[in-house]
């Protein structure tokens, strides 16, 4: 079959059918930006917990006047206070560097985080706990660090930071999934769309089929014009959502995002390069797999 007649063939078959091919193009769209948006949020999850686990501490928090933990008595004191610190030197290579923080440092860092906030009036110096944050080797040699320390005289309480970030980062899975589960339903209406669109082409063309066929064209050159009109809106749609992607990346994150929250490794260009394919497959896979399902049953022959 000649490269011409099946480029003239695709293209009448859009053009007779403009308007249910403006709508899988436009639903092909929708769906395979809600699936670039989970792969990218996907990306990003991973990056920030690599940044943030390489920066993530334990705290230790000291005794206080108003305490009321078992293992204190009162506010810490010198003697207890050069304990703790000597049984974390003791876990060198371990803990690889102590940074100590008393109660006015405290203080000065809680007055900066909150700085205008009515709350800062409500709160005095005595209130914030003097305390000992330790960078580890590896953040899931928190135990170590926790069993060496709790229940130690001057010490209040040991708090692990990933644990913190893991909550957050469940947060954030918890949106990916919802993403991925609102792409999934789109998906599955663009292949209903796609099975739609291609039955109407295949009744609207069926006295051309007949004729093909009575004159011994093979079931696979009668059918490839239809695949091939899905295939075509499928790209179309993968290029805008694509598109989108990189606005997204160029406009939203790189020009606003990225100048301003310089605390979050945001995903880079080979992020969004390589989630790119995955949009073209995704979507030339879900053409194909409808447009044959349905001229299975609608050309036979």
């Amino acid at each position: 079959m000649r490269t011409s007649f099946i480029a003239r063939e695709v293209g009448g078959g859009l053009r007779r059918n403009f308007t249910m091919t403006v709508a899988l193009v436009v639903s092909v769209a929708v769906s395979l930006t809600l699936f670039g948006a989970a792969l990218l949020m996907r990306s990003q999850v991973d990056r920030m917990k690599g940044y943030w686990y390489e920066k993530v501490q334990v705290s230790i928090f000291l005794c206080g006047e108003n305490s009321l933990a078992y293992t204190c008595t009162g506010a810490v004191t010198d003697e207890q206070r050069n304990d703790v610190r000597a049984t974390l030197e003791g876990l060198k290579p371990t803990v690889q560097e102590i940074y100590y923080e008393s109660s006015d440092e405290a203080y000065a860092r809680f007055k900066e985080q909150f700085k205008g906030s009515p709350i800062i009036a409500n709160v005095a110096p005595s209130a914030m706990p003097e305390s000992f944050r330790v960078k580890l080797d590896d953040p899931s040699h928190y135990d170590q660090v926790a069993n060496a320390l709790s229940g130690k005289p001057g010490v209040e309480s040991v708090q692990d930071q990933r644990k913190l970030l893991e909550r957050f980062f469940q947060i954030l899975h918890g949106l990916q999934t919802f993403a991925l589960a609102i792409a999934g339903a789109m998906l599955f209406v663009t292949v209903l769309l796609v099975m739609n669109t291609v039955r109407v082409a295949a009744f609207a063309r069926r006295r051309e089929t007949s004729i093909m066929r009575s004159v011994g064209a093979s079931n696979a050159s009668i059918r490839l014009p239809f695949v091939l009109e899905a295939v075509t809106a499928a790209v179309l749609g993968a290029s805008l959502a694509a598109g989108t992607m990189i606005a997204v990346k160029s406009f939203v994150i790189d020009a606003r995002l990225q100048p301003n929250i310089t605390f979050i490794a945001w995903v880079t260009w080979e992020d969004v390069i390589a989630i790119l394919p995955w949009l073209f497959g995704v979507g030339i896979a879900t053409a194909v797999l409808a447009s044959g399902i349905t001229l299975r049953r609608y050309l036979k022959g």
